[in-house]
């Protein structure tokens, strides 16, 4: 059976959404009318993520469970879930239920129709703590200004795109934020949508300032560093002349 859309999911002590994040993708894609596949990496959770994960794998067959054995951060999820998922097309989305997944179908139909190769929910009216709305400003601005880019909102949760655009990318730590721009690098077009954001109704932020800011800075000059040394060459393969090749034919005889 060919999937042709998977769903992913880092999560890191989201009990209390979990069973609404699943059914709520699988009402969305039940419409979508080819085979589909939802895959949650379950970050080596300490509350009861596991046990209620394996109870809904019993209720809804799409969805594959990985495990970290401990824990390695979103962006590992993202990477387990990018290397196991079997789909032509992969959608990201956050798993505390910030992240709408009846936006999905709108970036799908953005990637399938030619008009990007990946396409970046933008959270434009973003349903956050000031405290974090800032930070998260800040953190977006200093990007775009480091790497001459012009994008509203890299570190959206929910994106859609070919599985090819990150089969050549390293997902090292902290990456995930960045993704937008290192599809591009590949030489892949990326498209911003606005896409719906809710206010966190249960379970905790595993993100502060410290991480929107100083952690992203870091990381911003490791991925200005990638953008500054970039190779690519332009190349033709020389075909054989159909002159000399008779020539050639002509004196071995």
């Amino acid at each position: 059976m060919e999937i042709y859309l998977s769903v992913i999911v880092a999560a890191y002590n989201e009990a209390e959404n979990l069973e609404t994040l699943v059914r709520e993708i699988s009402h969305t894609m039940a419409n979508l009318g080819k085979h589909w596949e939802i895959i949650i990496v379950n970050d080596a959770s300490t509350d009861e993520s596991l046990s209620i994960l394996s109870r809904l794998m019993t209720e809804y067959p799409q969805l594959r469970v990985f495990s970290h054995l401990s824990r390695f951060g979103q962006t590992a999820g993202l990477d387990t879930g990018f290397r196991v998922a079997r789909g032509r097309y992969l959608a990201t989305l956050d798993a505390d239920l910030q992240n709408d997944p009846t936006d999905i179908p709108r970036l799908l139909e953005a990637v399938e129709s030619g008009k990007c190769d990946l396409a970046n929910g933008w959270r434009k009216n973003r349903q956050d703590p000031w405290i974090r709305k800032i930070s998260t400003n800040i953190a977006n601005d200093i990007r775009n200004r480091l790497t001459h880019e012009n994008i509203h909102d890299s570190a959206s949760g929910l994106k859609v795109f070919h599985k090819e655009c990150i089969e050549r990318i390293k997902m090292f730590n902290g990456m995930h934020r960045f993704l937008p721009t290192l599809v591009k690098l590949e030489g892949y077009r990326v498209m911003e949508i606005p896409v719906r954001h809710h206010p966190r109704l249960a379970g905790k932020s595993k993100y502060g300032v410290s991480n929107r800011l100083f952690r992203a800075l870091r990381d911003t000059f490791a991925v200005r560093w990638m953008q500054s040394r970039v190779i690519r060459p332009q190349f033709e393969e020389l075909e054989v002349q159909e002159d000399v090749a008779t020539e050639s034919a002509g004196n071995n005889r």
